[in-house]
């Protein structure tokens, strides 16, 4: 049971940069049940249809699936629940006033456990990419392939 829990987690959301242009950046610390942080120590999330919104001023993440820990009893927590992110309240205050511009959303692009234990999940405050920009992005994907095969 311990062999499968590891200390470095870092799951990436590989389609974030896919989908959107990173506008900023931030990291933020998670509310999390005892079953979850030893989830994410097992590697079993997904954070691929995540998304972040705002309610009286917190920052909340929705539709972050952290399986059920296989250990659990009937204290398991439900994969799909709300949970509330943890920012200074300088950078709420600064994301809710830009979230007010159309088409800006917040995103999370990585979830990992630091040094001291705890899972901490970096956000994106993103726009959404034209089909256009996708290309281009495949583009740049196939060019820097082709350069690494080169050497």
């Amino acid at each position: 049971m311990s062999s499968k829990i590891s200390k470095n987690i870092e799951i990436k959301n590989r389609k974030a940069s896919f989908e959107y242009h990173f506008i900023d950046t931030y990291t933020a610390g998670v509310v999390l049940k005892g079953t979850e942080i030893k989830s994410i120590r097992m590697g079993k999330v997904n954070i691929s249809d995540a998304y972040c919104y705002f309610t009286n001023g917190e920052l909340f993440i929705k539709n972050l699936n952290i399986s059920p820990y296989d250990y659990g009893t009937h204290y398991n927590h439900d994969p799909l629940r709300e949970r509330k992110l943890l920012l200074e309240k300088k950078e709420l205050r600064k994301l809710e006033a830009k979230m007010k511009d159309v088409g800006l959303t917040i995103i999370p692009t990585r979830i990992y456990v630091n040094e001291k234990g705890l899972a901490k999940i970096n956000i994106a405050l993103a726009k959404g990419k034209k089909l256009y920009d996708k290309r281009e992005s495949i583009k740049a994907k196939d060019i820097e392939r082709q350069e690494k095969r080169q050497f």
